[in-house]
């Protein structure tokens, strides 16, 4: 734990160290609950003036990601981004903020994320220095280490907030008006097939889980996704990707899910995100009878999703046509949703209809 943190926490570096040294060298296993009883009965004695944010500081110290775990509990706070153990970010409702949390060095950065990525199985090293897992609170971490990073570890975590629940939330907040928000619904209801398109904290995954949680209780919902993040209620089956373990084995990929799930007899298909050849499963979910299916894709514009839909589509090692795709891309969807961030805003700024908007 750094200056930053301590100062913020009104305690000194020492008081933290010292406590944390006592915890580690006694058989008190590295677990927050465990770490939190025996700290109760050893801060009377050792820092008796230590207060109860001086005392959580220390056990963030020794479990999770240390000193950023104060971070991940602000509710406020969407994203966490390390750059350096003395440069430490936060997004606030949608504005970047430099913290003045800090890490004691370069290791530390490190053997924080070893720590939350042990338990998935995954490695953290010069082979392999670079890796993504999903923390237990659903937040997805990103990783790199030098030599792929340069000269300090970074991290970045997404954290998945329930800010909003309803359309009427997002025309609250001003994401999209009324007549919009209508449409939207409307289109769940009809059975549309639905593409949600947008950049990097759009909004996307936020529109997806509340356009999907209007499907109605009664059909059978199959759920893929990288991390799990939609939280549908009814009949719904949840498959959920999985990196290779430190072996290198046990990978399934959204490409295997979505064929699975074709055989598990959904009346609709809803994929977190697209974003490798499992785009041409779902090209062919959309034109065999799982009519009202969703998604969400990396675009800049409803033509540009459409682009990129089909290239992902053509990506993977199975050969087939362009022109065949595309046939089957603009039979199958019905309706691209673009969304787009400016000055910490979200907002809907097209919804096209396929076929009589991007050409």
């Amino acid at each position: 734990m750094g200056a930053g943190l301590a100062a913020r926490l009104g305690c000194t570096v020492g008081v933290i160290d010292r406590l944390a040294e006592r915890l580690v060298s006694s058989s008190v296993p590295l677990e927050r609950e465990a770490l939190e009883r025996a700290l109760s009965r050893l801060a009377p004695v050792e820092a008796p003036l230590a207060g109860p944010s001086t005392l959580t500081g220390v056990v963030d110290a020794l479990v999770g990601l240390g000193p950023i775990e104060a971070l991940l509990r602000d509710q406020e706070v969407t994203d966490v981004l390390v750059n350096g153990p003395e440069e430490v970010w936060v997004e606030r409702r949608g504005v970047l903020e430099r913290t003045d949390v800090t890490f004691s060095g370069p290791e530390a950065i490190r053997a924080a994320v070893e720590r939350v990525i042990a338990p998935l199985g995954l490695r953290l090293d010069h082979a392999s220095p670079m890796v993504e897992a999903r923390l237990p609170d659903g937040s997805r971490l990103h990783a790199v280490i030098p030599p792929a990073a340069v000269p300090h570890p970074v991290v970045a975590i997404r954290r998945f907030t329930a800010a909003v629940h309803t359309l009427d939330d997002l025309v609250r907040v001003g994401t999209l008006t009324d007549e919009e928000a209508d449409l939207l619904s409307r289109a769940v209801a009809e059975r549309r097939s639905l593409l949600v398109s947008g950049g990097t904290g759009a909004g996307k995954t936020t529109l997806l889980n509340i356009l999907s949680g209007l499907i109605p209780p009664d059909e059978r919902v199959v759920v893929v996704e990288d991390a799990s993040e939609l939280a549908l209620r009814g009949h719904v089956v949840r498959l959920e990707a999985n990196p290779p373990n430190a072996e290198g084995v046990g990978e399934v990929t959204l490409a295997d899910l979505v064929r699975s799930a074709l055989r598990l007899r959904p009346d609709r298909i809803v994929v977190g995100e697209v974003r490798g050849p499992e785009a041409l499963d779902l090209v062919a979910a959309l034109n065999t009878g799982h009519d009202g299916s969703m998604s969400t894709v990396h675009a800049n514009s409803p033509e540009e999703a459409l682009w990129r839909l089909e290239t992902l589509a053509l990506s993977g090692p199975r050969r087939v046509p362009a022109e065949a795709v595309r046939r089957q891309l603009r039979a199958g969807l019905d309706l691209i949703v673009q969304l787009r961030r400016r000055d910490g805003q979200r907002r809907v700024v097209a919804i096209e209809t396929v076929g009589e908007g991007p050409s």
